[in-house]
């Protein structure tokens, strides 16, 4: 029941960062492929509301967000390490600004319209239309970037990053951490899913050369499996007993109260449950599925709102 599952879909850029430090951790996993665009009722079952991608499984126990799926990946597997003790803060405010301000940066510039048609040159006009109103309705209310703003933000980010892996192999050094997978992910996605975009790398030969190495570590072990095979093992399976980790309640909220948690932004579908641990990085709830049975659902603190659930 200790079994890693990844529940992904082949272009998301967020599994591909997890794709990637499996692989440079080599650990083996199973791979559930998803839907891009709701509906996501598997996904549901195990998250009761969240639906961003991807998200790790073990067991009944349910990781979302990839800042915290990493943390869970190096306490299974210390070596190599993503927070290196000497880059411990350094590493992680990187990645937090490569999964946000570069990610949508670069997001903005590889949908435009050029972009978004080579995505979509091989699917019926349908799926197109589906990605914009699901997207659409993820990011109701968020700023975003007009795609030449987008651009010249983007450029501007592939030149930093171009300074520093022309002193390394990596950001940091000769070996990745975490900042270099948060940072990897929105360029891979130019790269490999929208290559009519990519050539906005001509003037940065390094960044490409840098991305070479992390596509080169691994492959990592993957099996293919089922949607409803994983919901199975957690209808199996018990979550695994919390760490004694200290409560850090800022909100008032005892723990045992019902709650919500949901992302401050995009993707906004509240996680219902009762609330288990509120710990200095992570909430953890409580819930029951009619498929899944008991699961543990589990949030990095930064990023998500918790509330008291309205009676």
């Amino acid at each position: 029941m200790d079994t890693l599952i990844l529940h992904h879909y082949p272009a998301s850029p967020f599994a591909e960062k997890i794709r990637r430090v499996l692989a440079f951790k080599q650990l083996a996993y199973r791979s559930v492929i998803i839907p891009d665009v709701m509906p996501k009722p598997d996904v549901l079952a195990l998250t009761g509301g969240y639906r961003r991608t991807p998200i790790l499984q073990i067991g009944a126990d349910i990781y979302c967000d990839t800042a915290l799926i990493c943390q869970v990946l190096e306490q299974r597997s210390a070596e190599p390490a993503l927070y290196p003790p000497h880059l411990l803060g350094v590493s992680r405010i990187v990645a937090q600004w490569a999964d946000s301000t570069l990610f949508w940066a670069a997001m903005a510039y590889n949908l435009q319209p050029r972009g978004a048609a080579a995505l979509f040159a091989q699917q019926p006009p349908e799926a197109a239309k589906a990605f914009a109103a699901d997207r659409g309705a993820m990011s109701a209310g968020m700023q975003r970037l007009r795609p030449q703003d987008a651009t010249a933000a983007y450029r501007s980010y592939l030149r930093r990053i171009a300074h520093m892996v022309e002193e390394h192999d990596f950001l940091f050094g000769d070996q990745p951490c975490v900042a270099d997978f948060a940072a990897y992910h929105p360029l891979w996605f130019t790269r490999v899913c929208v290559p009519t975009m990519a050539d906005i790398f001509e003037p940065v030969p390094a960044v490409l050369e840098w991305m070479d190495r992390i596509a080169a570590l691994g492959p990592a072990r993957m099996e293919k499996f089922k949607a409803e095979d994983a919901i199975t093992v957690a209808a199996n399976a018990e979550p695994a007993p919390l760490l004694d980790d200290v409560f850090q309640d800022e909100h008032g909220i005892p723990l045992g109260s019902q709650v919500t948690v949901a992302a401050e932004s995009f993707g906004q579908e509240p996680t219902q449950g009762t609330l288990l641990a509120a710990t200095r990085t992570r909430y953890t709830l409580r819930r029951e599925d009619p498929r899944a049975g008991e699961v543990h659902v589990h949030f990095p603190r930064i990023g998500y709102v918790l509330r008291k659930a309205e009676q």
